[in-house]
Formats: C-alpha cells, sequence, structure tokens
C-alpha cells in the first residue's frame, strides 16, 4: 500500500515537473501566453490601477456568472428551449490523491530540511538557507509580496525561453563581458599595487625625515 502510495506520488510529481517545464519553455504556447496574460491582467487590475481586489473580482465574476446562468435556465424551462450546457463538475479520488502526495511530500522536505539545521547537521545547507531568507528579506523590504509574484512570473515565464532562442548570442556576450571584467579587474590590481606602493614610500620617506 505505502509503495503504491510513493510510486504514485513520484509519477504525479514528474508529470506536474513535465508541465511546468513546458510551460516555462513555451513547448505549450497556448497555456504559457494565457498565463502570462493572466498574470499581466491581474497585475493591471489588482496592482496598477489599485480599483479592484482579488476577493471582490471574485465574487462579481462569480456573481454575474451565477446570475446569467440562473435566468438562463429558467428561461430555458419556460421556453422549452435547452438548459446552459453545463458539464458535471467533481473531482477525482486520483486528482485528490496526488495533490495529497505531492502536498506530503513538499511538507516532508522542508521539515527535513528544518530538522537538520536545527540540530547542526548540514552547515552547508543552513548557509544555503540563510542566504535565501536574507535575499528574500531584502527583496520583501523592497516591494510587497503581489507585485513580487507577479515580476516572479512573468520572470520564469520570459527569461528561460529568450536565452533557450539566443543561447549562443547570450553566451558570445557573457564570455565578451568576462573577459573584459577580468582585464578591468588586473588593471585595477595594478593600479591599486602602485597607490599601495607608493603611498609606503611616501611614509617611509616621511619617517626618515628628522
Amino acid at each position: 500500500m505505502d509503495l503504491h502510495g510513493e510510486s504514485g506520488g513520484v509519477g504525479g510529481a514528474s508529470l506536474v515537473g513535465e508541465l511546468v517545464g513546458d510551460v516555462v519553455m513555451w513547448r505549450r504556447p497556448d497555456v504559457s501566453a494565457g498565463l502570462l496574460a493572466a498574470t499581466v491582467s491581474a497585475w493591471l487590475l489588482f496592482d496598477s490601477g489599485g480599483r479592484y481586489t482579488f476577493l471582490s473580482l471574485a465574487s462579481n465574476v462569480l456573481l454575474l456568472l451565477l446570475t446569467v446562468l440562473f435566468l438562463w435556465a429558467k428561461a430555458a424551462r419556460l421556453l422549452n428551449r435547452p438548459e446552459p450546457p453545463i458539464p458535471e463538475m467533481h473531482i477525482s479520488q486520483q486528482v485528490v490523491n496526488e495533490v495529497a502526495a505531492l502536498l506530503h511530500s513538499g511538507l516532508n522536505t522542508v521539515f527535513s530540511v528544518f530538522y537538520d539545521i536545527a540540530l547542526g547537521k548540514n552547515s552547508v545547507l543552513f548557509y544555503q538557507v540563510f542566504l535565501c531568507l536574507w535575499i528574500i528579506s531584502i527583496i520583501g523590504s523592497l516591494t510587497d509580496f503581489p507585485s513580487f509574484c507577479y515580476t516572479s512570473i512573468v520572470a520564469v515565464l520570459t527569461i528561460p525561453a529568450l536565452y533557450q532562442k539566443y543561447e549562443e548570442c547570450i553566451d558570445r556576450y557573457m564570455r565578451f563581458a568576462y573577459m573584459n571584467l577580468q582585464m578591468y579587474e588586473m588593471v585595477y590590481e595594478r593600479f591599486s599595487l602602485k597607490c599601495f606602493v607608493r603611498a609606503r614610500d611616501v611614509v617611509i620617506e616621511a619617517l626618515k625625515d628628522p
């Protein structure tokens, strides 16, 4: 029973990972474009204009949808017309099991990391988590959580796909920038060494004078 659940969780995780990879790399352009458009629209509605909140917009949309469907169904019965073509909506037990398995695996991973860090078993992991939390704290002090989510989604949906498309050009410019950085670093080290030697000579000459 446990083996079956673990295999189902692993299979569900692999399917979810494959789906996320396809969406990020635009191998499913309809889903990627829809998610990007939804993110930009949500930012314009909730954050940029500030006219709506998510709760008020969701309530208004559901209210309008239910009102239209209710009146449509009532009118269809009175006029002997077909009712609204609404499929029966339900969540299968398999989907619930897969989501529960993914949630179970993720929470166990988080708890395991916390346990290892709290007992001082993994110093490298502690420094990695500390650095990540510190960066998140800095970003959180510069922006709010919704804007950070919108920006992160847009970046995830654009940067990897653009890099894959223009990989050779980007790598060439990155190598050129790295070479220039090394050159300027060498120039800076030589200049710093000359300044240090000059300052040392001046101090020595000043100390020699009576």
